[in-house]
């Protein structure tokens, strides 16, 4: 386990491209962001879906430890295909 999670380290934010759903311009979002500011009409873009670092995150694996991990795993991959775990 980690004193502080290393996906939180600034140099590991990445950005994606959003369209508003107002006026369909592109907007570019952070990996820390939830929403931002069209800049041309001023609505809110926010993301649908808000990852959890455990699929992005080069350390959850050692984070939660492999058992934990690979539940999880499991299940993120049973919502994708339709098949959601209980």
């Amino acid at each position: 386990m980690f004193d502080k999670c290393p996906g939180q380290s600034s140099r590991n934010i990445k950005v994606s491209i959003h369209i508003c759903p107002s006026c369909g311009q592109e907007v570019e979002m952070f990996s820390d962001e939830l929403r931002v500011k069209c800049s041309k009409c001023g609505k809110f873009v926010i993301k649908e879906k808000i990852p959890s670092c455990i699929e992005w995150c080069k350390a959850a694996r050692e984070c939660l430890g492999e058992e934990r991990w690979q539940k999880i795993q499991d299940a993120l991959k049973g919502d994708k295909d339709g098949t959601k775990r209980k």
